[in-house]
């Protein structure tokens, strides 16, 4: 009977995933069909139903739409703008230094935001028409503002990370949030690497220099916009507030900058607030849709399953980690991250922590691993969006995107197998 519930479940989702079916609907379906082997209609019916409303009956939950409206907030109010003339500063003397400022300013914007795809539309279309106007290759462009977005979702707030700490059962948002600072560094860092080499070969020119009061006067304007990570993560880490009500505070101040800053009008607030709940309402309608697939898997013992099968192969911690950074990279190129955090999340969680792998280092393995995912074809959002904002052809971006993957590997494994990046600073600050 397991092995059936387990067929009807897998076979039934991916075809309503290559049929084209949404893929919380297709959740939702595959769960229901899947009950049905179980259950008479009425009563799979009513499981369905009721796993769906009390899955988001959490108070942590809420962030999540929380953050979403500060990041769409954030995208509107002329923050982006103020980051990327700050990023500017810390790269202006580097070869082809408007790529460094694209990537620093996705990793600024990110750590506000919490959103890859806000990162790579608000960045890439302040950076976009300043690339072209200095002859810069669109296609490498658009590369550099896919792969380097990501950042947003390691460095905190991050809303997949909260998902990531509901569905572990609790693991710590704080030590989560502090874990993702030096993997998300690392991601910049090394695209830096290539793109000032890629850059130096292509002779691609850099920013005019900018006097010492210039550099000082934009430092002062992004301020305000910094000072938004040290009061959400500072409340968050010294137990004045919780991430929900981080979230919440976050959406206060946005709001404040962005009315200071003098871009937000009424008009424009109205189309944050109904993309907001569009984007929220696809966030929540895939969790109450996970939960029911998660409990299906559990009745069925698919993690215990799997993990047998994976235990088969050995026994040793680093060696079923490659296996699963194996199946997460290949789910990743055809799964969007939410639902594949939600959904794989629970089958990985206690095969990794019954080996003794910290939570909180296979969370950021997971998020990083997923990250690769969302720049990658057919159906990266990243991948879209950077290409969409640039005004090019995915297949003329490929290319550029080949090396640029395989740093991404390259850091992802580096991560796997040094739990020190990950875990030192949680540590240092006595967060585990």
């Amino acid at each position: 009977m397991e092995v059936l519930v387990m067929g009807t479940l897998f076979i039934s989702f991916f075809i309503f995933l290559f049929a084209g079916v949404p893929i919380s609907l297709g959740v939702a379906l595959s769960s229901f069909l899947s009950l049905l082997v179980l259950f008479p209609a009425d009563t799979a019916a009513l499981i369905t139903a009721q796993k769906m409303m009390t899955s988001l009956d959490s108070f942590g939950i809420l962030a999540i739409p929380f953050f979403i409206l500060a990041g769409n907030i954030m995208n509107t109010g002329g923050i982006a703008i103020r980051l990327v003339n700050l990023a500017r500063v810390f790269t202006g003397s580097l070869p082809g230094s408007l790529a460094h400022t694209n990537i620093i300013a996705n990793m600024l914007f990110g750590s506000i935001s919490g959103s890859a795809a806000s990162s790579a539309a608000a960045v890439g279309s302040i950076m976009s028409p300043i690339q072209r106007k200095e002859n810069y290759d669109m296609n490498y462009c658009a590369a550099i503002n896919i792969t380097s977005c990501p950042a947003g979702l390691l460095i905190p707030p991050s809303n997949v990370l909260i998902l990531y700490s509901l569905v572990s059962g609790g693991t710590s948002i704080a030590a989560l949030f502090v874990a993702g600072y030096l993997p998300g560094i690392l991601l910049s860092l090394s695209l830096m690497v290539v793109a000032g080499i890629i850059a130096k070969k292509n002779n691609f020119p850099s920013w005019e220099r900018l006097s010492g009061i210039e550099n000082f006067v934009i430092f002062l304007r992004a301020i305000p916009a910094l000072l938004l990570v040290i009061i959400v993560i500072g409340g968050i880490i010294g137990g004045i507030f919780t991430a929900t009500e981080a979230s919440g505070i976050a959406v206060v101040y946005a709001l404040f900058l962005a009315f200071i800053y003098r871009e937000m009008n009424r008009e424009k607030l109205k189309n944050v607030i109904i993309q907001s709940v569009k984007s929220s309402s696809i966030v929540l309608f895939l969790i109450s849709a996970s939960s029911v697939m998660s409990w299906v898997m559990a009745i069925a013992n698919i993690p215990t399953f799997i993990s047998q099968g994976l235990l088969t192969i050995s026994n040793e911690p680093w060696v079923i980690l490659i296996c699963i950074n194996i199946i997460l990279l290949i789910v990743g190129t055809f799964l969007d991250f939410t639902p594949a955090v939600l959904i794989f999340t629970p089958i990985f969680f206690p095969i990794v922590t019954s080996m003794g792998i910290d939570p909180v280092h296979f969370g950021i393995i997971m998020i990083f691993n997923l990250s690769i995912g969302i720049c990658t074809p057919p159906v990266g959002n990243a991948l879209f969006i950077g290409c969409s904002i640039a005004n090019v052809k995915i297949q003329n971006v490929l290319r550029h995107l080949i090396p640029l993957y395989l740093v991404l590997i390259v850091d992802l494994v580096l991560i796997m197998l040094v739990p020190g990046i990950s875990l030192s600073i949680p540590k240092l600050m006595g967060l585990m």
